[in-house]
């Protein structure tokens, strides 16, 4: 093949920009009208030009294809198929023959108001130009033909006459179809094909023996009743003859007919009348209310616009008063702060007065236990006599136990405060312990949403709290329970940025701990659940790319990660897959700035109050495309924390337990100490018994009573006053109470401002609802007035053209009537008829009804007659009448027969022929393919002419039957596969003047799509074929091409040539002075 040239065919600008290359040395197709050509190789109704503008991606694109096969390329979304819906809609299809969108407004490009579509077919002499102009206010279409207006009705009739037939999949197979195809039954495939490849004879006679055969069954029928209709006239005729009085009855009927026949078209004219002033009475009103609205649309803007400014205005106050309840409510928690540790000082105080009444009553005590043995120890005394004295040893053993005494006393009174620090931990932990159920309380408000929404993730959790001890390492509750926002304003951000499968999933640290937890829940227990892994190097602290502070330019106040906090391992996850320590968040003012905002950070995703942008770099053009949606409400994540608290009561928690196993510690070692202490003191006691035992009784009571009066006098030197204590107890707490009391005022004002500033914060919002309100309601109006006014205005058109139509009716109506009359058109109506006319119905319903009444009372009285001879006579006649026409029935039923076989005959036998080039064409095509497949003519019963069809059976296997076509029993290749070999079967039988096949060849394997691309070129190049579209996005290398093929190739980028400046001579001319240039 020779190198092929290029031209430039059109261009269209789509975003980036968008065009067409022609590669081909084959005809371009004539141009114009096509007078003085030599013989053209386009056929009759072949297309030579296709222009659009305003249509999908394209702005403004012309293509001229050439006359035997189109090779369309280009990559996915450049504007292929955007080709092959300009074609079906510019011939008259309809959009669902495309298969895409539904209406045929959504195929102009958006943002425009209307589109064009510009078609030209090649015909002898003069080419066919089809325009349409599709407007998408009212999804409606304006067509011309040669550049003058038409009609939707003409257009059709021109596009039939050239065999165009673009709701055939036979011959036009939009991509979104392809499929369609093998669901097509056998005789829809049998239609399809014989408007396609038939002669147009073809399809005509097998709608004539459908009609023939239902009129033969008619005629049957017919035969049949008419048999049985002479049967009852023979048994009628056989019966008493009827009165002859009945005759002049029916007489009076039939008058009484031909004079309602006569009064009707009058009546009818005068309802038409009446209808004529109406709609003329209407349109004038309509005028009238066209004039009023007209007048009163124009005020309602101004309005609009004030109600809007008036609402910011409130919004700005609204937000203030916010600001200030905050401040005032902040204010409030630290007031009840001070009053909780005043209470707390109190509580303090009192303690401590507790503990030294207790100590002073165990001084009591033991000073009277103390003057009690020295009192019974005196009586001893005063009756023993005295004894050997070892009084230095006692002495020594007195002082140990006195030092012994001490100690224990000491340890006593240190077992005492650690047990009242004891008590005071736990009225604090049971404090911070109620608080921390709160919190719970509040976890569990999320947990009942998980359950709700997931009921098996929700039951795989309470499985992993239950078995946590079989994982290594930690796992992370789904995140939807784990992330915890500080503001659950910000709620919104984090769940339209995380995926909801991932908002539900659990988080692993191990890939092993994911595995076990895996096979339990969803191997054993069946549950649908999602889990991840964080990465194995944390990139919780992963930084920003630029700091926040930066970004306060641009209304940023924070990036995505700092508005929530999480677990590390969920932190990590998140910033590893969605970036979250980069995601900026940012306010109205972001969204204000969008375009700066994205041009100058670079950011992949941004964040506005309510908008999410994401950003993109084509690949195709490297230019940055921007795409915004708005944010979903938040669901889970509303319900909000504060984990500064939670910490912090976690930490005096555990502080507590701390000292709790301290202050147990301590007082075990002190117990310890005491139970040495005791059997120290034992011993000792022991020691001074043995003593004792050699000494004078007297000395040894005189020792006790001596060192028990020291203790005594020890034990009263201690002595506290109680009332003293009271009293400055009581001082401090009235002080404390005071300053209770000062901050409790200062704590009800603060709560009153607050109520206050509520109060009014709800009536600005009560007056923004009701200015928004009035807004929205103006805007309402605004629309309505004008939708109303386009209505009237149509209103006043359909009225007027009403009017006219009516007009006319009433003319002919008038003719009508006269002529029933026998009047002439200036005659006047006899008084007779008037006066006839003045006794019968005047509606026509009245007289429809009466009409059928008399008739049907007419038709009781058939075969009456003046004598009852003539009535029997008339009788014979009339059944030997019928006896003919019964013979004539037969006889026309057997010619029908003839002409059905005939007919049968002339449509049957090219059928079959027409079937057999298919079957062995087709054939061939599989062979060729080491496939086998054939078509066939089908049906169960040969005079059911709408029973025929075609069968087509393909076998891919050798190993297999042949199987039929059938959406379901081959794979989407092999009917790709069958799909093209038969419509390259129909290609060289083809009598339509062009073939379209959109993205066929996108379902089979390397193999098939280059044996079938062989074919396509061998077949749809030769002479003898009409014009061939092939769509593809993609080619395989190597292929074979035909000199007669012509390939389009769909550009799309930011350098695209506008089609002025496309000159293919200038840059031929330069091309060879640089080839010159680079011979020197």
């Amino acid at each position: 093949m020779a190198a092929p040239g290029k031209r430039k065919l059109g261009a269209a600008t789509t975003g980036s920009g968008a065009g067409w290359r022609k590669r081909g040395s084959g005809a371009a197709g004539p141009e114009g009208s096509g007078r003085g050509q030599l013989q053209s190789p386009f056929v009759e109704g072949s297309i030579v030009r296709v222009a659009m503008e305003n249509f999908l991606t394209y702005d403004n694109c012309e293509v001229s294809p050439g006359p035997h096969l189109n090779m369309i390329v280009g990559a996915n979304g450049t504007g292929k198929s955007s080709i092959v819906c300009a074609i079906c809609l510019g011939l008259a299809g309809k959009p669902s023959f495309i298969g895409r969108a539904d209406k045929v407004g959504l195929y102009v490009k958006r943002g425009c108001s209307k589109g064009l579509v510009e078609i030209e077919l090649f015909k002898t002499p003069d080419n066919l130009i089809i325009t349409r102009e599709i407007h998408v206010a009212n999804n409606a279409s304006v067509w011309f033909v040669n550049k003058k207006p038409s009609t939707l009705k003409i257009v059709e009739e021109q596009i039939a006459a050239l065999n165009i037939q673009v709701a055939n999949l036979c011959q036009f197979l939009p991509q979104d179809k392809v499929g369609e195809f093998a669901k097509l039954s056998k005789t829809e495939l049998l239609e399809a094909t014989e408007k396609s490849v038939g002669p147009p004879e073809m399809y005509q006679f097998h709608c004539e023996l459908k009609n023939f055969r239902e009129r033969e069954r008619e005629l049957e029928n017919s035969l049949q009743e008419k048999t049985n209709f002479l049967e009852k006239m023979k048994q009628r005729n056989e019966r008493y003859k009827q009165d002859v009085e009945r005759y002049y009855e029916r007489k009076r009927h039939l008058d009484l007919i031909e004079m309602l026949e006569r009064k009707r078209p009058w009546v009818e004219y005068e309802n038409v009348r009446q209808m004529h002033e109406e709609v003329k009475q209407n349109r004038d009103h309509a005028k009238e209310e066209l004039k009023k609205l007209q007048q009163t649309k124009s005020p309602m803007t101004q309005q609009i616009q004030e109600v809007e400014k008036q609402w910011r205005n409130l919004d700005i106050k609204i937000k203030e008063k916010a600001a200030e309840i905050k401040d005032t409510s902040q204010r409030c928690k630290q007031k009840q702060d001070a009053v909780e540790k005043k209470d707390k000082q109190i509580e303090e105080i009192q303690q401590v007065l507790r503990m030294k009444r207790d100590e002073e009553m165990d001084r009591q005590k033991r000073i009277h236990n103390a003057r009690k043995m020295i009192e019974d120890w005196q009586n001893e005394l005063n009756s023993t006599g005295n004894s050997e004295n070892l009084q230095p040893q006692i002495d020594s053993i007195n002082n140990e136990l006195r030092q012994l005494q001490e100690e224990k006393a000491n340890i006593d009174g240190e077992m005492s405060d650690l047990r009242r620090e004891r008590e005071n931990l736990e009225r604090e932990k049971k404090r911070v312990t109620d608080r921390i159920v709160q919190f719970n309380n509040m976890m569990n408000l999320k947990e009942d949403k998980l359950r709700g929404r997931y009921r098996d993730t929700y039951n795989a959790l309470l499985w992993l709290r239950e078995n946590k001890d079989r994982f290594k390492r930690s796992v992370c509750e789904p995140m939807m329970l784990a992330i915890n926002m500080k503001d659950n304003r910000h709620a919104k951000y984090v769940e339209n940025h995380i995926s909801a499968n991932d908002m539900r999933a659990f988080v692993f640290e191990s890939q092993e701990d994911m595995e076990i937890f895996l096979r339990e829940v969803r191997d054993h227990q069946k549950l649908k659940v999602n889990t991840v892994c964080a990465p194995a190097e944390s990139c919780a602290e992963n930084r920003p790319s630029r700091s926040v502070e930066e970004l306060h330019q641009y209304g940023v106040f924070s990036y995505l990660r700092e508005l929530f906090d999480a677990p590390h391992p969920v932190m990590s996850y998140l910033c590893s897959q969605y970036r979250v320590h980069d995601v900026p968040v940012g306010t109205e003012k972001t969204r204000s700035m969008i375009e700066r905002v994205i041009q100058e950070t670079k950011f992949k995703q941004i964040y506005t109050a309510e908008e999410r942008y994401s950003v993109k770099v084509s690949a195709y053009t490297n230019q940055t495309i921007s795409s915004n949606t708005s944010l979903r409400p938040a669901q889970f994540l509303t319900v909000t924390v504060d984990a500064d608290e939670r910490r912090q009561l976690e930490n005096q928690l555990k502080d507590i337990n701390r000292r709790f196993q301290l202050r147990d510690s301590q007082l075990h070692t002190l117990y310890e100490r005491q139970k040495y202490l005791e059997r120290k003191d034992n011993e000792l006691r022991q020691q001074k018994k043995e003593h004792l035992e050699r000494k004078n009784k007297r000395k040894q009571l005189e020792s006790k009573i001596s060192m028990k009066h020291d203790s005594l006098k020890q034990m009263e030197q201690d002595a506290i006053n109680l009332e003293e204590e009271s009293q400055q107890t009581n001082a401090r707490i009235k002080e404390i109470n005071i300053q209770k009391a000062k901050l409790v005022t200062e704590l009800m004002q603060l709560i009153k401002n607050c109520i206050t500033l509520n109060i009014l914060k709800v009536d600005l919002v009560l007056q923004s609802t009701t200015v928004n309100s009035k807004k929205n309601r103006l805007e309402s109006d605004y629309k309505a007035a004008t939708v109303q006014l386009r209505a009237l205005e149509q209103q006043v058109s359909d009225l007027g053209e009403k009017k006219r139509v009516l007009l006319e009716k009433c003319k002919g109506l008038m003719r009508k009537a006269r002529q029933a009359c026998n009047l002439s058109p200036d005659q006047e109506i006899p008084k007779d008829f008037q006066t006839a006319f003045q006794d019968l119905p005047s509606t026509l319903d009245e007289i429809d009804a009466l009409l059928n009444e008399e008739k049907s009372r007419a038709s009781c009285f058939t075969g009456l007659n003046a004598s009852v001879v003539e009535e029997y006579n008339r009788r014979a006649q009339e059944i030997q009448q019928v006896t003919e026409e019964l013979e004539e029935k037969k006889n026309e039923l057997e010619s029908y027969r003839q002409n059905i076989s005939q007919v049968k005959e002339r449509w049957l036998t090219p059928l079959k022929q027409l079937v057999e080039q298919i079957n062995e064409k087709f054939s061939n095509f599989f062979s060729s393919m080491q496939c086998a497949g054939e078509v066939d003519l089908h049906t169960e019963n040969e005079e059911e002419y709408d029973k025929y069809g075609i069968r087509i059976r393909v076998k891919f296997r050798s190993n297999t039957q042949l199987h039929e076509l059938t959406p379901h029993h081959q794979s989407g290749g092999e009917r790709s596969v069958s799909t093209m070999l038969y419509l390259m079967a129909l290609q060289e039988l083809n009598r339509c003047p062009f073939r379209v096949v959109d993205e066929i060849n996108q379902g089979m394997d390397p193999v098939n799509e280059r044996r079938v691309f062989e074919m396509v070129v061998k077949t749809a190049c030769k002479e003898s074929t009409s014009q061939y579209f092939f769509i593809t996005p993609k080619l395989l290398q190597n292929l074979t091409y035909a000199e007669k093929m012509t390939v389009l190739f769909v550009y799309n980028g930011p350098f695209m040539l506008e089609p002025t400046k496309w000159n293919l001579k200038a840059f031929r001319r330069r091309r060879r002075q640089v080839e010159q240039m680079d011979q020197y």
